[in-house]
């Protein structure tokens, strides 16, 4: 199911896979397509993806840092070379996602949605009606509308909006604004032209609103001409950090860490949000389609969401930025050459220090994920292995460097606790032979295992497998079983503990 056709209008997605918009910082302040933003959504298209959705774009003219805009046909020629350099890298549909914003500065002060006047709620609901149909204009297949998140339309949405007019108070009133949008939307740009809505199916913040509000959100939205509903959650400014003399982030807090999950959390996180929404869509007659996302980077966990009605396309921001190349490789039934994103979030971060916004496992200084066709797997040379030592409450892993035909991209770190099956751990570079376990229990037996992988994802053969303990108490430990290096025959049959 995953790679069977979904038609959506016009547009005829090829699979189920979702880029979801995501912040890149590759734009210039002056919001124009540039040959970076170009390539990397090339990059994406060529992955073989369902659906590219492009970062937000500005609707109107105000002030902000690197940011593409849609607010003036002066933007069309280069969202036009956008469009059709991602339609001649690869089959999937392209929709851009429009934004509105509200002011914030280094202060700390931010704009709240009480100061608009009715006649800038006016003016709101026309930008975007323009910047929809400047991206039909443009030749996209179709547009996102941004309800989600920090912004304007999410935060007429919020429990938290302190509107005492016809646009606050009650949810009916929340939402007349982001209907508003979309019948404007749908009104310029046609009944041929698909229009999806992208909101949080829960705020994650203290008097905000969550999955009962948002089964009724969505079902209102679908009545209004939302073609598809992709589900979020949190990224709220309620509850970010504040630094002195930075503008606010509203990724910092406990919302933004639902917004984008990282290791610490289980895979599938949000999972319930978009299976409710779905379900009352259902329940309401309407065949909207839903995009699940939050930590979604296994083909079985994207399969079980549509098998189990959670979704009916599967959002993987973050595992496309690792491997976009991902959704090719699942159709051919190469998961093991898949590049894994570890959900660390140096991503997240770089958005949030306002720099360009790369993958940690990418070679160094590379600026994209690498395109490769070797088909051959790393080795290791003769006496390589690995070694481990264990103090101070950390394992240290040593290893020698393999070899590969091209070039090694990285190493994958394997670990298991007592005698469990030994599950992806890490990633390091390749230019990296070593690795250090801080998150080590004192007592516990652990045991380690690495393998390499190229350019291209080939996996070679995993190592030996070496133990080590922590001593409880002191914070010393000894290393345990045989850290010996073996030789590169022995290698491939240490199987009983492999990842599938």
């Amino acid at each position: 199911m995953l790679f069977s056709p979904l038609t959506i209008r016009t547009a005829t997605l090829p699979n189920r896979i979702v880029l979801p918009a995501m912040v890149t910082r590759l734009s210039g302040e002056d919001g124009r397509v540039n040959d970076d933003v170009r390539a990397r959504y090339a990059r994406f298209a060529k992955g073989g993806a369902g659906l590219v959705v492009v970062e937000a774009m500005a609707v109107h003219s105000a002030k902000s840092g690197p940011l593409l805009r849609i607010s003036g046909d002066e933007f069309l020629p280069g969202l036009k070379d956008l469009a059709g350099a991602c339609h001649d890298a690869g089959p999937g549909a392209v929709f851009p996602q429009i934004i509105h914003f509200l002011k914030i500065s280094r202060s700390g002060w931010r704009q709240t949605v009480d100061t608009l006047s009715l006649e800038d709620l006016d003016a709101i609901v026309e930008a975007y009606g323009a910047a929809a149909a400047r991206a039909r204009t443009a030749g996209f297949d179709g547009v996102e509308l941004h309800m989600a998140h920090a912004y304007t339309l999410s935060s007429f949405l919020s429990r938290m909006n302190p509107r005492r007019d016809a646009y606050g108070g009650s949810l009916e009133n929340r939402m007349r604004l982001p209907v508003r949008v979309l019948e404007r939307v749908r009104s310029v740009v046609g009944h041929d032209f698909p229009v999806g809505v992208r909101f949080v199916g829960d705020e994650c913040i203290r008097g905000g609103y969550s999955t009962p509000d948002a089964r009724v959100m969505a079902v209102r939205l679908a009545r209004a001409g939302a073609d598809v509903i992709s589900l979020s959650a949190g990224g709220k400014f309620e509850d970010a950090r504040v630094i002195e003399g930075e503008p606010l982030y509203p990724y910092t807090g406990y919302s933004g860490d639902r917004c984008m999950p990282g290791a610490a959390y289980a895979d599938g996180t949000n999972l319930p949000i978009p299976e409710a929404v779905r379900a009352a869509l259902r329940e309401s007659g309407l065949e909207t389609p839903v995009v699940a996302a939050g930590k979604i980077g296994t083909r079985a966990l994207a399969d079980a969401v549509l098998a189990k009605g959670q979704g009916d396309l599967v959002g993987m921001a973050r595992a496309l930025l690792a491997d976009p190349d991902l959704p090719r490789k699942w159709r051919d039934n190469r998961e093991d050459t898949v590049v894994r994103c570890v959900y660390g979030n140096v991503c997240k971060t770089l958005d949030e220090n306002f720099r360009r916004v790369d993958c940690t496992l990418w070679p160094k200084k590379l600026g994209q994920a690498p395109e490769s066709d070797d088909v051959e797997a790393p080795t290791w040379p003769v006496g390589a292995g690995l070694s481990c030592s264990a103090e101070k409450g950390r394992v240290l892993l040593r290893w020698q460097p393999a070899a590969d035909n091209q070039a090694v991209y990285g190493y994958e770190v394997l670990r298991a606790e007592g005698d469990g099956i030994l599950v992806h751990y890490a990633s390091v570079r390749g230019v990296s032979q070593r690795f250090e376990d801080a998150r080590v229990a004192g007592g516990v037996p652990y045991r380690y295992a690495v393998r390499p992988y190229d350019l291209a994802g080939n996996r070679g053969p995993m190592s030996a497998t070496v133990s080590a303990t922590v001593r409880d108490g002191d914070g010393d430990g000894q290393p345990a079983g045989d850290a010996r290096a073996v030789d590169a025959a022995l290698l491939d049959a240490c199987t009983g503990d492999r990842r599938a």
